[in-house]
């Protein structure tokens, strides 16, 4: 058994957890327009789901809307009722063959909804970084059991993978305090 081996894909795996939750986070609204609200919004194109940057042009017009500019004439009111059905909070208007997204101010209220569905989402993240630390335990307990690696380095590699956890968690905890931070400026 190759236990550097097992931490570095250990390692990566974590570096995708958090990436994965950076993308999740960046669909989180923050009263400012950006496209990346709407990358992961389906459009039904011949039968076929697929994203609105296959079927239009997205364009910031202003820091609030959003101009979605369809590559085809007719794709304007699948566009716009992909946009309503994505359930994001926007009210999606077209205006000549240009589609309208205004993006509604925030509401105190909504504000502290969206600052649990970000921690909600890390605590997806943290728990995702957990098993990966399991899974790898668990691989250096069989190991030992399989007399393949020894009790010392067994120890090492567990603690090397808890310091590695704890360096993930803390970079999980760092992001949500931006994203958190940035949802309740005003």
């Amino acid at each position: 058994m190759n236990i550097p081996d097992q931490k570095k894909q250990a390692e990566q795996k974590m570096i995708k957890s958090v990436e994965s939750l950076k993308n999740g986070l960046n669909k989180v609204r923050t009263g400012r327009a950006h496209t990346g609200l709407l990358e992961h919004v389906q459009v039904e194109y011949y039968g076929s789901m697929v994203p609105i940057s296959q079927v239009g042009n997205m364009i910031l017009a202003d820091s609030r809307t959003i101009n979605v500019q369809p590559f085809e004439k007719k794709m304007s009111l699948a566009i716009e009722k992909a946009i309503r059905d994505a359930n994001l909070g926007l009210n999606p208007s077209t205006v000549g063959d240009i589609i309208r997204i205004p993006m509604p101010a925030l509401t105190e209220e909504r504000r502290k909804e969206l600052a649990k569905v970000v921690k909600g989402e890390g605590e997806d993240a943290k728990v995702a970084v957990r098993n990966i630390r399991r899974d790898a335990n668990s691989t250096f307990k069989d190991a030992l059991k399989a007399k393949t690696i020894s009790e010392d380095d067994e120890k090492r590699a567990q603690d090397d993978m808890q310091k590695m956890t704890d360096k993930f968690i803390a970079e999980i905890d760092k992001v949500i305090g931006e994203k958190e931070r940035e949802l309740m400026s005003v």
